[in-house]
């Protein structure tokens, strides 16, 4: 029995080929999606012309070879394969996208044999081998691969079908550009728009703290009055009666001495990566890709695993990889002064390995490449000064999570100070590092992007509980609330996967969170590229500011349709996907389910009075050829055209006003979505 196995890229083929040989049969990759979804026009020719049309086709929309990259090559040596094969095992991702990936092209081309699956969510070797020791029959992922065709065939039919009817109905005359609708571009743009209505809006307000010095038997130190935010002093009247009692005021300091410890940060996914180097280097969404992308594939590298990572965990599988890396890596003149001779396992959600975090992810965190430690010298003279910035972080990343904990004594000393009869609390904090631990990896020039308390410590004198202390000399610390900052491209990438915060209901809260957000790591970056080459997001040195256009877009689609520009929507998408996936819904019914909705919002932009919106464009009207307003590979994509192949996504949004539709009436969202 000649048996064919398919991957969704090259690079879980090569891994494949590494771990099987061809115990199993011939492995072919795919790269990614093969196949398209017909263009409208190509289902029905009067939708060539773009109008407010609900482009929703009798059935579904038929699949067509996708010709972008090597897919042509690629979809022929599959197709060639399975003519001398009676069986096939799908190797792609385990996520609803990988099953469609695999499923699709057997449906496509009509192959009728037996079809197992084989699910992992690591690439080493074990890993590998012990998944395609406990294949599933393919059928049995049926329900997944349904809900990802109603998310496919949703996606289509929701962004298109609004992106044009927003297009023709709110864009000004004379004016030219394409008003991009998806649901996760546009609520990515609602997010980046309430932040600046919240810095445009914002009123600062002063507030007051009370410093004094403290002498004690062992030397000074420096005593706080500052309450919590929202107990701050506002009446500086208030705050110079109580720097009037504390000058001169003796009296017992309460000293508590305590040994705590820290453990190191999580891995890094591609958010947490974008989100780090963004603020540390400046480097937009789309730039901490490609440099990753390039250690991941460039020719000669290969020295991290694969960037879109989705999850900050690795398999407990890969604690066997720990020596080598650990050991390969300590060679390096950069890291040879770490002692990590006994490396520090932690397993389960609390720690670095967790198989149970890995759960319906595809792809675990980003650490460097175990398969290439022998040559790793050589690979690292190839790289230009970026790629060694961002491997060396990769590493401490790696290293830190494998070293001790950080381990440090805390003093806290409080005294009372009487002010109208009410005792007020002065305070001082002192840190003393005891071990280093995984905060080596760092050194003094980088830190692990994740700040330490924020309140301000010193070096106290030697103190013991209870012992008398004099203040003098207070003075009164006028402060003023801040706006809150503006996003950059690597904040906004974190906002989008933390899209829950926006949201109010519970239920769909959780949903989110479950979902990571809205847009996948694989595609944020372009959705953000996206709302900057149709003009809806500008730029300010390094935040991220909604252009006029966008802002009114915004508030146009925030009073008129709001399911558009809430985040939460999403997360009705994939609870209703969910109930494919468990057997509780048709498929089709679902996409019959958005379309409606759809159509709904197609009347509801025909009948808006609001003023038009000016993409900042002229010129005479859009031309409506072949693809306008569908999404575009990246690779062939042009400005203002939504890309081809739809992102994944999740979702989330908090303090976006439900004041629409009821909850009933808001449409059932995907993971993926146009731009």
């Amino acid at each position: 029995m000649a048996t064919l196995i398919i991957t969704e890229k090259s690079s879980q083929a090569k891994d494949l080929r590494a771990a099987l040989g061809d115990r199993y049969g011939r492995i072919l990759p795919a790269e990614g999606h093969l196949l398209r979804l017909a263009e409208p026009d190509e289902v029905n020719p009067d939708w060539k012309r773009w109008a407010p049309t609900l482009l929703k086709p009798d059935g579904l929309y038929p699949t067509r070879p996708d010709s972008g990259g090597n897919k042509t090559a690629k979809l022929a040596a599959i197709k060639a394969a399975l003519k001398g094969c009676d069986q096939v095992i799908l190797a792609t991702d385990c996520d609803r996208e990988g099953q469609l990936i695999g499923q699709e092209i057997l449906e496509h081309l009509g192959f009728r044999g037996r079809v197992q699956r084989a699910l992992f969510t690591a690439q080493d070797p074990k890993t590998i081998r012990d998944a395609f020791a406990k294949l599933k029959p393919n059928n049995e992922l049926r329900p997944l691969y349904e809900a990802a065709v109603a998310r496919q065939q949703a996606d289509q039919i929701f962004n298109l079908s609004l992106t044009r009817t927003a297009t023709k109905t709110l864009l000004a005359p004379g004016t030219r550009g394409v008003i991009g609708i998806g649901r996760v571009k546009t609520p990515t743009l609602s997010i980046v728009c309430l932040r600046e209505l919240e810095i445009r809006n914002f009123k600062p307000e002063d507030y007051f703290a009370v410093v004094a010095p403290a002498t004690a038997a062992g030397g000074s130190f420096l005593m706080r009055h500052a309450p919590p935010p929202k107990a701050r002093i506002k009446d500086r009247a208030r705050a110079e009666a109580i720097a009037r009692a504390a000058d001169g005021h003796g009296g017992p300091l309460s000293v508590t001495v305590e040994d705590r410890r820290q453990a190191p940060p999580k891995l890094y996914d591609l958010p947490a990566l974008q989100k780090t180097c963004g603020q540390r280097w400046g480097w937009t969404a789309d730039r901490t890709l490609e440099v990753a992308q390039e250690l991941y594939d460039g020719e000669g590298k290969k020295l991290i695993t694969y960037p879109r990572a989705e999850a900050r965990y690795l398999s407990e599988s890969q604690i066997a990889d720990v020596p080598a890396i650990t050991g390969a890596l300590t060679r390096l003149r950069g890291f040879a002064h770490l002692d990590i001779s006994r490396p520090v396992i932690r397993r389960g959600k609390s720690g670095h390995f967790c198989d149970k975090a890995l759960e319906g992810v595809s792809h675990h965190a980003i650490v460097p490449n175990v398969n290439v430690l022998d040559d790793l010298e050589s690979r690292l003279n190839r790289l230009t000064d970026d790629e060694k910035r961002l491997y060396a972080l990769i590493c401490r990343s790696y290293l830190a999570a494998v070293m001790p904990d950080y381990e440090y004594r805390q003093t806290t000393v409080l005294m009372n100070v009487p002010v109208e009869g009410k005792p007020v609390v002065f305070r001082a904090v002192g840190r003393i590092p005891l071990k280093l631990g995984w905060k080596a990896a760092f050194g003094s020039a980088e830190t692990d992007g994740k700040p330490d308390e924020k309140e301000e410590e010193q070096t106290l004198p030697p103190l013991a509980d209870g012992e008398p202390a004099r203040l003098s000399d207070p003075r009164v610390e006028a402060k003023r609330t801040q706006a809150p900052p503006r996003y950059n491209e690597g904040t906004l990438v974190d906002a989008m996967q933390n899209a829950w915060r926006f949201v109010e209901d519970p239920a769909l809260r959780d949903r989110l969170k479950e979902a990571k957000g809205i847009g996948t790591p694989a595609t944020r970056a372009e959705i953000i590229k996206g709302l900057r080459r149709q003009n809806l997001l500008g730029a300010d040195g390094k935040w991220l500011v909604p252009t006029p256009a966008g802002l009114q877009l915004f508030e146009t689609l925030r009073g008129a349709a709001p399911t558009l520009v809430d985040p939460g929507t999403t997360a009705l998408w994939e609870m209703r996907l969910d109930e494919v996936v468990v057997g509780r819904a048709d498929f089709r019914s679902v996409i019959d389910g958005i379309a409606d909705e759809a159509g709904r919002l197609i009347g509801v932009l025909v009948g808006n009075q609001g003023p038009a919106v000016d993409l900042g464009v002229r010129g005479g009207p859009i031309r409506a050829g072949r693809g306008a307003g569908r999404r575009r590979s990246t690779s062939s994509r042009a400005a203002g055209a939504p890309p081809r192949t739809p992102p994944r996504e999740p979702a989330g949004a908090a303090g976006f006003r439900r004041a629409a539709a009821p909850l009933s009436r808001r449409p059932y969202r995907t993971r993926n979505s146009t731009p």
